[in-house]
């Protein structure tokens, strides 16, 4: 009887499951699917006699990975040719020369390859480099839209997919982040590459990715399949979520407007795309056309070119950042790009504008960076009105008043007042996040509550928090207020490196806060320490000496660092190297690691005596290289440097 309850509540919840995600046509509320959901999981640790690992509850995760093993593909993935102008695409139909095309979009994902033995699913990879790739099956699984079982047991079947962040979960996860004062996620692509890569299965479960599949790889065992088109109607029949909106033409005009009618529309799908593809539909075409090295002659991607649109610039506003850089904003009539509406956009800096000799009332010609960020082009200066004046930025921070800080070494220009009011959003919000300080539950709205309710006017004044005083903010409570607290408290035992990286200095990142600290031991070292000493410290220059010297000379700084002090942080350098097994040796990190960021990669290297740099020269001990390692690791190989990979540095500096 338990049997068969276990094995009825496997095929409910599978086929809901395909309802919601494949389907997108859910019929039971989500409480109905998690009480069954729940009974399971009960049912299955009551009897793990029964234990399957297709059933329902395996997409949850759990699995926590040492590295992932490589995979060889059998069939190759293949990468895309590319074009980008109506012109380009017509010259690759006409090579092409078939009598059918198939379109689809180009999603901007991961690409995957899912293998599947007598229905069912055993394992996934990435593409890697399209020969080899990397076993994340595991995490596969927690893919709601990936079936674990097939509709029919087909001996073997191989189909490649990408896998995708949907843009509202994309949406949600930064608003989650953002509350916890993290780094946001740049986009939904990049999330979701890094979500499958993860060595936490259950990390990735939390993403709530999905896929579409594009492609049969190979295939044993099934019917006898003549063209793209049908291939996708018998791999949607076995239960997969396939490319959406597929279409098929038999010539370039046609293919070019559909092509325009997906990107006008891209915007308003659930997902996002880089581009569409043409494909040849008939296999038998497609082995006549073959492949070049890395790609095929049957398959072109287009890719949409960022849209350039003209607007007015109405005026020029300066913002406050947290280091108190001056960072002048084009506010302009509203304009509609990549499907959104866009009225202001960064000017960066007194050079920007200078170069491009932008000035209020001019036509500016805008666009989107990246498809994401808005950015001003150029000025149309045809269209300049009579008497626009050269924009002259304040002498005078907007915010408190204080005379701003000129240099003749960089474009910035500063308020170096630390009690700025305009600084101090960010300024707490730097001082909590988790490289700093560590504060948890600091969120962006707890911190606008405090600052509002004039609880905090500086960094200084969280240690000084008063508990009745905050558990009545909107947002708390007794519990959070007391987590809050708690979090500030633990924050006093940090290191100095972490004060001082925390207090915002100008151009002073983690390495060179550690530095400082290792070096002068205390805060009244650092903060009494003259130019000539700071130039002495190792890779500190004249505007790194300078900022430092700057901020301890200001009376507010001052201020912070005694009630800092009152109030018990620690102020003293804590040693935290494990080992010396990298003394005297300069490593550079690229790339993405499987186990750690690059941050506590470069945290390992000074914990173990090292020195973690940000670039390749001829003093560089090792390079330690990461998956998608860029120019750094192109250097270091001209330069015959040593490169080692991750698991070689665990070894290194965890020798058993």
């Amino acid at each position: 009887m338990v049997k068969e309850r276990i094995e009825e509540l496997r095929a409910l919840l599978e086929y809901h499951s395909k309802k919601y995600y494949v389907e997108d046509s859910p019929e039971i509320p989500d409480y109905e699917y998690d009480a069954m959901y729940r009974e399971l999981q009960e049912l299955e640790k009551a009897h793990p006699e029964f234990d399957s690992p297709t059933s329902p509850t395996k997409r949850v995760g759990g699995a926590v990975l040492d590295k992932f093993e490589k995979v060889t593909h059998t069939v190759p993935m293949q990468s895309l040719q590319d074009v980008f102008s109506k012109e380009e695409l017509i010259s690759a139909i006409e090579k092409m020369n078939s009598r059918l095309y198939a379109v689809e979009y180009k999603i901007d994902g991961l690409s995957v390859s899912l293998e599947y033995e007598n229905g069912v699913f055993v394992r996934g990879s990435t593409r890697g480099d399209g020969v080899v790739g990397e076993d994340i099956t595991e995490n596969l699984k927690t893919v709601g839209a990936i079936p674990l079982t097939l509709n029919e047991p087909i001996p073997f079947i191989e189909v490649r997919g990408e896998v995708y962040m949907p843009k509202s979960v994309f949406h949600e996860l930064n608003r989650q982040r953002e509350e916890k004062g993290e780094q946001l996620l740049a986009n939904p692509r990049n999330a979701a590459a890094g979500s499958l890569r993860q060595l936490d299965s259950r990390v990735t479960a939390s993403r709530r990715l999905s896929i579409f599949i594009f492609n049969i790889q190979q295939i044993a065992g099934g019917p006898e399949l003549r063209s793209h088109k049908e291939s996708l109607d018998y791999i949607s029949s076995l239960g997969f979520k396939v490319s959406p909106d597929v279409k098929v033409f038999d010539n370039a005009e046609d293919i070019f407007r559909d092509i325009q009618r997906r990107g006008d529309s891209r915007e308003e799908l659930s997902f996002d795309i880089d581009g569409a593809v043409v494909k040849v539909d008939d296999f038998d075409e497609r082995e006549a056309l073959g492949e070049l090295t890395n790609v095929p002659k049957w398959a072109v991607a287009y890719k949409y070119p960022p849209e350039e649109k003209p607007t007015v610039l109405r005026s020029i506003t300066i913002q406050v950042g947290r280091t108190g850089v001056l960072t002048p904003n084009a506010n302009f009539d509203t304009v509609r790009l990549a499907g959104t509406n866009v009225s202001r956009a960064t000017l960066h800096n007194k050079d920007f504008i200078a170069e491009r000799d932008i000035r209020e009332g001019d036509t500016i010609i805008v666009r989107k960076a990246g498809e994401i960020i808005p950015e001003v082009l150029y000025v149309d200066k045809s269209k300049r009105p009579e008497g626009a004046l050269p924009y002259t930025f304040p002498t005078h921070c907007p915010s408190c008043g204080e005379e701003v800080f000129v240099s003749d070494e960089e474009s910035a220009i500063r308020c170096t007042n630390s009690a700025c009011p305009a600084q101090l959003h960010r300024s707490i919000t730097h001082f909590a996040s988790r490289d700093a300080m560590n504060i948890d539950g600091l969120g962006p709205a707890i911190i606008d509550s405090l600052i509002n309710n004039g609880i905090i006017s500086s960094v200084s004044d969280l240690y000084y928090m008063d508990k009745d005083r905050i558990k009545v903010l909107e947002g708390l409570g007794e519990k959070s207020a007391d987590n809050m607290l708690s979090a500030i408290e633990n924050s006093k035992k940090l290191c100095l490196s972490k004060l001082i990286f925390a207090l915002g200095i100008n151009h002073i990142g983690e390495k060179s806060a550690y530095t400082l600290a290792k070096r002068f031991k205390t805060i009244e070292g650092v903060k009494n320490a003259t130019v000539e000493e700071l130039l002495s410290v190792e890779d500190f220059g004249e505007i790194l000496a300078r900022s430092v010297a700057d901020f301890f000379s200001h009376p507010s700084s001052l201020h912070i660092i005694e009630k800092l002090k009152n109030a018990g942080v620690n102020t003293e350098f804590i040693s935290t190297e494990r080992s010396s097994v990298l003394d005297g040796m300069t490593v550079v990190v690229t790339g993405t690691l499987n186990t750690m960021s690059r941050s506590e990669a470069e945290k390992a290297i000074v914990d173990n005596g090292g020195k973690a740099s940000g670039s390749v020269s001829k003093k560089t001990s090792f390079v330690l290289a990461g998956s998608d390692a860029g120019s750094k690791l192109t250097k270091a190989q001209a330069l015959g440097i040593k490169v080692i990979n991750e698991e070689e540095f665990l070894a290194m500096i965890n020798p058993v």
